[in-house]
């Protein structure tokens, strides 16, 4: 397996000393991350809910935020910002059943903007709630026994996993370590269920949290378990990277990477994407123990005193790969051995219909940048629902922010494509160029409190036009993965693409440049605050020379790295 660094220098383990940040602070005073959220919600006077709060409401699974299209209008009215919340769910693996899908379409309607949003993590989220409508949309979610907890905040985040179970044998298997990671690394507080569902504070009840005591993790964590030779996860992009290591149809163990991280910040040197470095191997009944273990040595152990270098890859790059694997042996009892062979060849979804060896049947849609939606071309929230109503199919999200019909029977497979057909999601998914169906966006603005420039949004006008060169240059059926986020943050995983766009301003974007195609390798800056006239003089003029030079089967990405272009 090919690693992304080799570290030589060894330094101690020590916790990093200095002020704690505002956030430190509001974790530890929050009672168990309850803060005064419910005084918040009451405050019928704005629309919006308490400074302190806005980081804690993190940890519920939502994030205040306003329609930035419309502050300056609002402004001039002196009138406040127009605040709502989304809400992301948890959501391990990114499976649904019928009668969820169905609560899901209802609740969306109800409650958010009407769209339903994949998100890179393969879950979805809801936009637009407004503060009155928080409590009915998470009791709505609750009758259906799915929640919010921890989809936000500083613990462990939505775990993905490979999405298609046509790849192995025994993907069920895998698949279910999703939800028991998910559940291991949970926060203890009935803080969710007394604030969003009324449930009495009980003072009896032990919220004891060995995990995340009163403190929590340093900074968002996030887990993916990838199944060989398919990583659509991006697993080296995750604080943990969890690798099935499979033989002879049977699951032996995992491959443990740690480290992982995309997000940067503009103009900080100190601050870089990078890709989880192997532990080593470990056997099927030890992942839960040392997944544990790597949380709570990055909870001892990462830095507390600036937010911008307080995920685990900074931690790991501080200590040195081998004290920090060190560490995790000690605490979880369970030594490392020598990675397994591990190789994976794709990463892209398989669209259209694909059967399994149980002879079920799954249709991959195309979801341009995760937008659920009915307009004029393409009905997908009608034909979901119809599908979801037969009780025909299961539903699951990929973490490129795509949609599986899936568990279909041989008997059931025609009215599921009859249903596709006629909402018009196989036309909308066939029409989609190569390129276009490798692509990945952030959420960005309007609603974003971050982003710099614009994303979900723009990327689609974008790619109309890269396309025209793509075919300029008899290129149309290379799947070049190029990704777009608004800002730095990395959410769309833009370091890891063939191309890559990060946003610096409205309307101007960093290029980047030299990822291979499977993510194993992080691209480099080419570029820097190019408008769209720029960016396609450089793709025509970088197209043109990769359809010329290229070697046979190489990627766009290795082309570049091979010319020296970066």
């Amino acid at each position: 397996m090919r690693l992304s660094f080799i570290y030589t220098q060894q330094y101690s383990l020590s916790e990093v000393g200095g002020n704690q940040t505002p956030v430190e602070r509001i974790k530890k005073s929050s009672d168990g991350l309850r803060g005064t959220l419910k005084e918040s919600l009451s405050d019928e006077h704005t629309g919006a809910i308490r400074e302190d709060d806005q980081t804690l409401i993190k940890f519920h699974g939502m994030y205040m935020q306003d329609d930035r299209d419309r502050r300056e209008e609002r402004a001039t009215k002196k009138l406040e910002r127009l605040y709502s919340f989304m809400i992301r769910l948890r959501l391990p693996g990114g499976r649904l059943t019928p009668a969820e899908w169905i609560a899901l379409h209802n609740i969306t309607g109800e409650h958010s903007t009407g769209v339903i949003k994949i998100t890179t993590r393969q879950t979805v989220q809801l936009h637009g709630i407004l503060k009155s409508h928080i409590k009915p949309t998470i009791a709505a979610f609750d009758r259906m026994k799915l929640d919010s907890i921890a989809a936000c905040g500083d613990v462990n985040r939505n775990v993905m996993v490979s999405a298609h179970p046509k790849f192995s044998a025994i993907h069920e298997e895998v698949f279910q370590y999703a939800d028991k990671i998910s559940y291991l690394l949970l926060p203890k507080t009935r803080a969710y269920y007394e604030i969003w569902l009324d449930e009495e504070k009980l003072l009896e009840v032990n919220e004891e949290d060995n995990l995340y005591q009163d403190r929590y993790l340093p900074r968002k964590f996030k887990i993916a378990i990838a199944i060989p030779p398919y990583n659509d996860v991006d697993v080296f992009t995750n604080d943990v990277g969890i690798i099935a290591i499979i033989e002879d149809n049977k699951l032996i163990g995992f491959n443990i990477a740690a480290g992982g991280g995309m997000g940067t910040t503009h103009g900080n040197p100190d601050t870089y994407p990078r890709l989880a470095s192997v532990l080593g191997f470990i056997k099927v009944e030890d992942l839960e123990k040392v997944v544990y273990e790597i949380a709570t040595t990055q909870r001892d152990y990462g830095n507390r005193t600036d937010r911008k270098l307080s995920r685990l890859k900074y931690t790991m790059d501080r200590v040195g790969v081998d004290v920090f694997r060190a560490e995790v042996e000690k605490r979880s009892g369970v030594t490392f051995q020598p990675a397994k062979p591990a190789v994976f060849t794709t990463r892209d979804d398989w669209y259209g219909w694909q059967q399994n060896h149980e002879g079920l049947w799954y249709y991959t849609m195309f979801v341009e940048s995760g937008r659920l939606y009915d307009d004029d071309n393409v009905q997908f929230k009608k034909a979901c629902l119809e599908i979801a109503e037969s009780g025909k199919a299961m539903f699951r999200f990929t973490s490129n922010q795509n949609l599986i019909v899936g568990d279909v029977k041989e008997e059931d497979k025609a009215f599921v494509d009859e249903v596709l057909t006629k909402y018009g999601v196989i036309a909308q998914t066939e029409k989609a160029s190569a390129l276009r169906r490798s692509a990945l966006a952030c959420v960005a603005l309007n609603t974003c409190p971050l982003a710099l420039a614009e994303a979900q949004r723009y990327l689609p006008s974008l790619i109309d036009k890269i396309d025209e060169v793509m075919m300029k240059h008899g290129l149309q059926d290379e799947g070049i993965t190029i990704r777009m986020t608004g800002c730095p943050n990395g959410c769309a995983r833009p370091y890891i693409s063939e191309i890559g766009f990060i946003g610096t301003a409205l309307g101007h974007y960093n290029m980047y440049l030299g990822a291979d195609a499977v993510g194993y390798r992080l691209n480099k800056i080419y570029k820097e605050n190019l408008d769209e006239a720029a960016i396609l003089k450089e793709l025509d003029v970088l197209l043109e020379s990769f359809k010329t030079k290229r070697l046979q089967k190489e990627s766009f990405g290795d082309f570049i790295m091979r010319e020296g272009i970066v």
